[in-house]
């Protein structure tokens, strides 16, 4: 999956190669799960975010952006 993450600032990134995020504290953390639909223990952590620092995270169909 792709997420386009939105931040206070303005700008934008695009996260690829990961299946869920949640937040973990004061942070949004994306895994990848091995196309699993949940985190556990074996899912591995690509990105960490401030989670105050973001304004949207939205998932982008491949091709879509």
């Amino acid at each position: 999956m792709v997420f386009e993450l939105i931040f206070v600032d303005g700008r934008a990134e695009v996260v690829s190669g990961v299946d869920n995020y949640e937040q973990e504290g004061p942070m949004t953390t994306f895994f990848q799960s091995e196309g699993r639909n949940y985190v556990d223990s074996w899912s591995l952590r690509i990105a960490s975010y401030r989670t105050v620092d973001l304004t949207s995270v939205r998932r982008v169909l491949v091709g879509e952006q």
